[in-house]
């Protein structure tokens, strides 16, 4: 196997792992902050876009191996590293 092949395997079954974990740790419907683009912390805040919502599948591994959810309110899969669980309620 071409380490590119190796690497990529070992990626997928990465990725897998996570997505698995997040599943059995978050059910459909998970109130989360999701940042589609980038995270505030890692770019420009006028380039990020946060959106309260929640999640409308389970987790899932692009062919690379990273692990995607979607939400409401965003076509597509949202990487889980861009993915916050609001574990609080505000009042």
């Amino acid at each position: 196997m071409s380490e590119y092949r190796a690497k990529l395997a070992a990626d997928q079954r990465e990725g897998q792992a996570k997505a698995d974990e997040w599943n059995r740790l978050h059910p459909i419907g998970t109130p989360v902050l999701a940042y589609p683009l980038t995270r505030p912390e890692d770019n420009d805040p006028h380039f990020f876009t946060r959106l309260e919502t929640v999640t409308r599948t389970p987790a899932w591994t692009l062919g690379h191996g990273e692990p995607v959810v979607s939400v409401e309110g965003y076509a597509g899969g949202i990487c889980l590293t861009h993915v916050d669980v609001v574990t609080e309620v505000a009042a």
